[in-house]
């Protein structure tokens, strides 16, 4: 009797095992996508601050020709 209690304790210890493993090449596997989904968020976040640096020079650009010809009052 207690010998097959302990097949049947290491039967259930090894599915375990495998379970485990499996799972932790799931996190693993996770982990990976985050990081990847991290680096896309960072390139658009550069990205979008590049189109606000690139916007604010068209306004002062477009500001200077407004003056210039006449559009807009020159402020004091």
């Amino acid at each position: 009797m207690a010998e097959s209690s302990n097949e049947l304790i290491v039967e259930i210890l090894k599915e375990l095992r495998s379970s485990l493993s499996r799972l932790n090449d799931d996190v693993q596997e996770l982990k990976r996508e985050f990081i990847a989904m991290r680096g896309h968020m960072l390139a658009m976040q550069q990205d979008i601050a590049n189109i606000y640096g690139v916007l604010a020079r068209h306004d002062v650009r477009l500001d200077r020709i407004e003056r210039r010809l006449g559009l807009v009052e020159p402020s004091a």
